[in-house]
């Protein structure tokens, strides 16, 4: 294993095409200004060169006081059951997390909580997954017609009244607008919103590559709501989103989101996953919905009229280097929750 550069880790992620958003570079490097430091691992043949079966991760250090911090390796492209990357791969780990005074590596795996059964002595079940570990994923392989077609009745009526009222969905790159939109949505919705900063660099990392667009829904060319769709390999992700408090009869989230899935069909995705419900199982969620607001329940109701499939991805993994640190770490979460 060595550390690569970005220019080599984009070389590897090419032969990993379907890796997650989280570990994509331009992910590492939106995070590198905003308090984290992304160090990327490939394991190299004895040429030197980037081979194509080997496996890699890119790993996340927060500053934390005392010059300490706290590892994450969000969604790493590496498969758990290999004997060689339970030995070797995490020896290698260890070593870059302790040079980087780590007191814990948080590890959320690439895959669904019943495909997953691996936690070995050396890790403890994390209590905290960062990521919100529960979505909706929905199969976009098939035409639009039998995607509308699994869509619930009410939010298949509401894509085609947005339609009739008047509302058009195109590609947009006014971040200033975006993120006041954000702010009017957070104070809103109860949720943190990213600085204006953020989004921008954000946009200018991924827009180039192809690999996300910024759509606005507008009413004669009023923007009333707006949302940014990432994608990667097989795989597109819905990660923010935003509305006005005007013009919501016309339904113009509805149509955003349809236009968004149809962006990431287009450019030959499989799965739009809409990226965060309440933590409940399905029964929970159908039988609360209606009644609960807090948390993400509120946009439980809007995401699950698209018709896809609640997941839940496997429990993050703590691998510990300062027991008693983390002890603490796990009393401040336990405070919180």
């Amino acid at each position: 294993m060595t550390i690569v550069s970005l220019t080599e880790w984009n070389i590897f992620l090419e032969n990993h095409p379907n890796a997650h958003l989280l570990q994509m570079g331009e992910w590492g490097e939106l995070k590198r200004g905003f308090g984290w430091k992304p160090v990327r691992l490939v394991s190299t043949g004895s040429t030197h060169r980037l081979l194509n079966n080997e496996v890699g991760t890119q790993i996340l250090f927060r500053r934390l006081p005392l010059g300490l911090t706290l590892g994450y390796m969000p969604k790493p492209a590496i498969s758990f059951q290999q004997s060689a990357i339970s030995d070797q791969f995490w020896k290698e780990v260890d070593s870059v997390c302790k040079k980087n005074r780590a007191v814990f590596l948080k590890v959320e795996p690439d895959t669904w909580n019943d495909e997953f059964n691996f936690q070995p002595a050396t890790f403890k079940l994390s209590p905290h997954n960062i990521q919100p570990p529960r979505t909706i994923t929905i199969d976009i392989k098939d035409s639009d017609e039998q995607i509308l077609a699994r869509m619930k009745p009410k939010c298949r009526y509401n894509i085609r009244l947005a339609e009739k009222k008047g509302i058009t969905v195109r590609a947009w790159d006014d971040i200033p607008a975006f993120h006041e939109m954000m702010t009017v949505t957070g104070g809103r919705d109860k949720f943190g919103v990213h600085s204006k900063e953020y989004y921008q660099r954000a946009y200018n990392l991924f827009h180039p590559k192809g690999t996300c667009e910024l759509l606005v829904a507008e009413f004669e060319g009023k923007p009333l709501a707006s949302l940014m769709v990432f994608a990667n390999g097989k795989r597109a992700w819905y990660v923010y989103g935003a509305s006005n408090d005007q013009e919501r009869n016309r339904m113009p989230t509805y149509l955003l989101q349809w236009q968004a899935i149809r962006w990431a069909k287009a450019r030959g995705c499989d799965e739009y996953d809409l990226w965060g419900v309440p933590d409940e199982n399905e029964e929970t969620l159908e039988a609360q919905f209606e009644t609960r607001h807090d948390g993400l329940w509120g946009v439980y109701r809007f995401k699950r009229g698209f018709g896809g499939e609640v997941k839940r991805a496997a429990q993050a993994l703590d691998r510990v280097y300062n027991p008693l640190l983390y002890w603490a770490y796990l009393k401040l979460i336990g405070n919180r929750e």
